[in-house]
This record gives C-alpha cells, sequence and structure tokens, in this order.
C-alpha cells in the first residue's frame, strides 16, 4: 500500500508553524505528529509525578503509562518487555554495551571488531576502550559500491572474507543496521550468522539508530546480541533511548551506573541490584519523554513500516535520477544506487557532493530557500576520510516528504549554482 505523505503531513504540526519547509534532515531527527507531543503534554498537565517511588494516584499513573512504554518498544523489535531498557540515546545505549563488555569480558589481546561505516557512537567507544585495555581493534571496509567488503553486492555474506576479521579471539563484532551516509542496509540476519558460525563466543552489537525506524526488526529472530535506537529518530520525543540486550547476558553483566531505583538492597557491608531492566537504569528517567515514545510507536505500526520503506525508495530513486538528469557529473553520488542489484540494499538517505562547492555553502543556500539538509560528516569522520572527502550533503526521507520536496531540493541545487 502507497502511504499519502500529503495527508500525513497535516498529523505534524511544525509543517503549519513553518510554511514552505522542505525537511531532508529526517537521519539526524524525525519530525513529532500531534499525537506525540500531546502525549508529552499529558503527563506534564495531569500526572507529573515520578516513577515507581510513590503509592499515590498520581505516581502509579505515571508509572503504569511508562511501562507500557517499555511493553510498545519491546512489542515493536519482538522482545521480552524486561529486557528494553530506557536510557538517554542510542549513543549511550552503545557506551554502556561498551562499557560493561570491558568491565567484565574484554581483556588484553582479544579483539573487537566494527566497520568503516559506522557512527561515531559505534565506533568511537570501542576503539577507545581497545586501546585502554590494550585489545586489538578492528575495521571492516567498504569496497567502491559502499557496500562492506565482506558483502557481495550488498546482499550475500562473503565467509571467506568476513574470516579475516572475526576469528577465534573475537570478542565483540559491532555495526549498524543502516549507514546514516551511505544509506546501505546491511543484511544484518546474514552478518550475525555467519560471524556466529566463525566464532559461537562472538557478542554482536547492532546500531539500529537509522534502521529500526525504517525497516521492521524481530529480535528474535535477528540472532543479535545488544540493539541500540533512538525515540527521536522514529518520531518521538528526544532524550530517548532503547537498548534491547538479551536476558542472559544482561543479567550477568555489572550495571553501568549506581545510584536511585537501580537497588535491591544497600548496606555499608554491601549492595545487591534490582531485577531487570531496573538494573540499567538509575536514578529518575525522562518520565514524560519515554511516556509520549509508545505513541510514536502505534503511530508508525498504523502506517506500516513496509509502506514506508516503499516509499521512502522510491523517493531516493526519483532523486537519483533528478540529480544526474540536471547536473550530470558535477553531482556525485555517495554509496549505493538505490536500483543497483535485485534486493533492497539502500534506505531512504542520500548523501552527495556538487561540483566544487563546499558542502557548508550549499546546505546555507539550501537553506534559504527553506530546505533542510544536513552537510558535514555527519559523524562519521573515517567513512568520509575512506572516501576522500572532507564533507558532504546529505538529503533524507521519511515518511511525510513527497516528490515536490525532491523538485524542490533539484531547484535549490540550481540556485546554487547561480550564486557560487
Amino acid at each position: 500500500m502507497l502511504i499519502d505523505p500529503k495527508k500525513l503531513k497535516l498529523d505534524f504540526p511544525v509543517f503549519a508553524n513553518n510554511p514552505g519547509l522542505v525537511y531532508l534532515d529526517s537521519t539526524a531527527t524525525a519530525l513529532k505528529p500531534q499525537r506525540v507531543i500531546d502525549g508529552l503534554r499529558e503527563y506534564y498537565e495531569k500526572y507529573s509525578a515520578n516513577v515507581f517511588r510513590g503509592l499515590y494516584p498520581l505516581s502509579a499513573k505515571a508509572t503504569e503509562e511508562y511501562e507500557l512504554s517499555r511493553q510498545a518498544a519491546a512489542e515493536f523489535i519482538g522482545a521480552r518487555t524486561e529486557e528494553i531498557v530506557f536510557t538517554r540515546n542510542t549513543t549511550e545505549s552503545l557506551n554502556l554495551v561498551a562499557y560493561i563488555l570491558f568491565k567484565e569480558y574484554i581483556k588484553e589481546d582479544d579483539e573487537v571488531v566494527s566497520t568503516m561505516m559506522e557512527h561515531h557512537s559505534n565506533f568511537v567507544p570501542w576503539q577507545q576502550m581497545a586501546f585502554e585495555r590494550s585489545a586489538v581493534f578492528k575495521v571492516i571496509d567498504i569496497d567502491n559500491d559502499g557496500f562492506l567488503e565482506v558483502v557481495d553486492d550488498g546482499v550475500k555474506v562473503n565467509k571467506d572474507s568476513l574470516a579475516r576479521y572475526i576469528t577465534k579471539r573475537t570478542k565483540v563484532f559491532a555495526f549498524t543496521l543502516i549507514s546514516n551516509v551511505l544509506g546501505v542496509i546491511n543484511p544484518a540476519k546474514e552478518l550475525i550468522k555467519a560471524a556466529k558460525e566463525i566464532n559461537p563466543d562472538v557478542i554482536v552489537v547492532v546500531d539500529g539508530a537509522q534502521g529500526i525506524p525504517h525497516t521492521k526488526v524481530d529480535v528474535s529472530a535477528l540472532g543479535a546480541d545488544f540493539l541500540a535506537f533512538s525515540s527521536h529518530k522514529m518520531l518521538g520525543p528526544t532524550g530517548v533511548g532503547v537498548l534491547w540486550g538479551r536476558k542472559e547476558l544482561l543479567e550477568k553483566l555489572p550495571p553501568f551506573l549506581y545510584g536511585g531505583e537501580m537497588i535491591k538492597e544497600v548496606s555499608v557491608d554491601g549492595t545487591t541490584f534490582a531485577d531487570l531492566p531496573h538494573k540499567y537504569e538509575a536514578g529518575t528517567p525522562s518520565i514524560g519523554e519515554v511516556i509520549a515514545f509508545k505513541q510514536a510507536v502505534a503511530y508508525l505500526q498504523e502506517v506500516g513500516l513496509d509502506n514506508i520503506a516503499r516509499h521512502e525508495e522510491k523517493l531516493v530513486g526519483l532523486l537519483q535520477k533528478r540529480l544526474e538528469e540536471e547536473f550530470g557529473d558535477e553531482i556525485v553520488l555517495i554509496g549505493p544506487r538505490a536500483d543497483q542489484t535485485g534486493s533492497r540494499v539502500k534506505a531512504g538517505i542520500l548523501a552527495f557532493s556538487f561540483g566544487k562547492y563546499h558542502p557548508h555553502d550549499v546546505a546555507e543556500i539550501l537553506a534559504s530557500e527553506k530546505i533542510a539538509v544536513r552537510a558535514g560528516h555527519h559523524c562519521a569522520q573515517p567513512l568520509h576520510c575512506r572516501l576522500d572527502m572532507n564533507a558532504s550533503v546529505r538529503a533524507s526521507f521519511y515518511l511525510y516528504n513527497t516528490e515536490d520536496d525532491v523538485e524542490a531540493l533539484v531547484e535549490g541545487l540550481k540556485k546554487v549554482k547561480r550564486v557560487l
């Protein structure tokens, strides 16, 4: 089923408050529908109390709504409720996993593997922890099309190539579901299966920040050990991250933070910790934001992730075509084409360079036309170095974008050419 983005736009008040806005930066943060905003306001206006601590009705209501969001998140990815840990964002979730794994599991000369296409959040923690513990940090390269070099045509995992990185000494394999620059959709299930065939003990950590808002994931079938994503990239409030971890690992590994609510009993002689998931949720969380998050989940479920994916694929394919028609070799597209293989390998993300024009200048001129794109290295500096680029322009689509937005970007780039 095709969605009607013009109709959906009516659910997002930012468009009414910013007439003419062409928003092409959903990879950075998605816009919020009215029901999410209403959910946040309702908490602060009607039952603004702390969770878990109070026996009075307001606190009980807040706790109930908070836990309903946990249940919604769990059902959205096929997890058990006690495996869902709320954090501030994907970055904190990934750092939490890196901290507890290095504290208990990774020693000198052990190997940690990441990839060249990672966001800094799934690269720097592993790199720095490896350096600190004298572990070996390995980085899987990309091929000329932007796919991981261990994946043929973006679809089939080459186990022989993967075995150059994953060995019996590899403790962690961390990779992204979807690259926030290349738009590559990694064959996550196949990558995990191949890695665990090489080393059954490897712990796989998946950055789902760009994947979960756009493609259906069932962790019970994925085969990963940890998965992290953020509310704000899937129409929800900022300040809410989700970490899913296999129950047996979360029970075995130590807490990340110490303090209120994550304890069972404290004495001068020692402390025992709360059951999952509260063991990893110290202190007062972003209560209203977590509560409103379930409205975003419900909205996405109603629209349908498969419908959203088809819509984004259509738009990114159209943008590729229009840029090539209008600008030819002046536009250098980064990553694979949407139609490069018989399988869906590219999400609704298109990064590019435009002639001799600096990406920041391009973005500034587009902004004068009310076109919001991102310019820079997009928190993926190793990838840009690998591509021999200092920065790029990135346009990213979501369910509220239209073909008119594509044409507006093309016209905006024509103005860039006239001005510069």
